[in-house]
């Protein structure tokens, strides 16, 4: 069968999109704070699979609002994934989204220490949060390598993240550095399995940055 073009105003698009969602998953339900994440997920990639794959730590969704109206410092393992958030809201609560891969002194930790930028990215992100003292939310889509080293900080005790997005996709090592982070005492989000993607971290940090845009608690 053919599907039929819907005329839709092109600032109705995500309204309709998100009832599609809605229509399609049913009679399943969710908790209410993981439930736009899941969506929002849903929405970026048209993949349900994300309903079964994310995993939340308890209460991490709220403790990761708490630090986005603190004035976050979201550290993404990619551009990609940091122009993907939604900076105008981050900035309204003060916060910032930064990306490290490209800075000069990373491309020199890693050369030194034989390890990749996403590693020494993140070893520069946990030293920048101490100096700061800001709440630090750590977006990962891209590197497994970066939820390594962020699991070898924790057990360091150098770094106490308010969030850590664990949703690198690829092959090699992406499903084992998942399941490193699900075992750790931190807030999480993961999306088990191979997919995820910078796309689906960013998505994932703007459906928290909506809903503390929108008072949701």
């Amino acid at each position: 069968m053919t599907e039929k073009l819907e005329q839709v105003l092109p600032e109705n698009i995500e309204k309709r999109s998100f009832e599609i969602i809605s229509q399609e998953l049913g009679e399943r339900s969710f908790d209410p704070l993981e439930e736009p994440v899941i969506k929002r997920c849903i929405h970026t990639s048209a993949d349900f699979d994300y309903a079964d794959t994310l995993v939340f730590s308890p209460g991490a969704v709220r403790r990761a609002l708490e630090a986005v109206r603190s004035g976050a410092l979201i550290v993404t393992d990619t551009n990609m994934g940091k122009a993907g958030v939604n900076k105008k809201v981050l900035a309204s609560f003060g916060g910032e989204a930064v990306c490290f891969m490209a800075d000069p002194d990373v491309a020199k930790a890693a050369k030194e220490e034989g390890t990749t930028r996403a590693v020494a990215s993140m070893k520069k992100a946990a030293a920048l949060a101490e100096e700061t003292d800001r709440p630090l939310i750590l977006a990962v889509g891209n590197a497994p390598t970066a939820l390594v080293e962020i699991c070898a900080l924790l057990d360091q005790g150098k770094i106490d993240p308010a969030l850590v997005i664990g949703v690198p996709v690829g092959f090699v090592n992406v499903v084992a550095a998942k399941e490193m982070l699900l075992e750790k005492d931190v807030p999480s989000i993961v999306a088990r399995g191979r997919k995820g993607g910078s796309n689906i971290a960013a998505a994932i940090c703007n459906a928290i940055l909506y809903m503390a845009r929108d008072g949701v608690e």
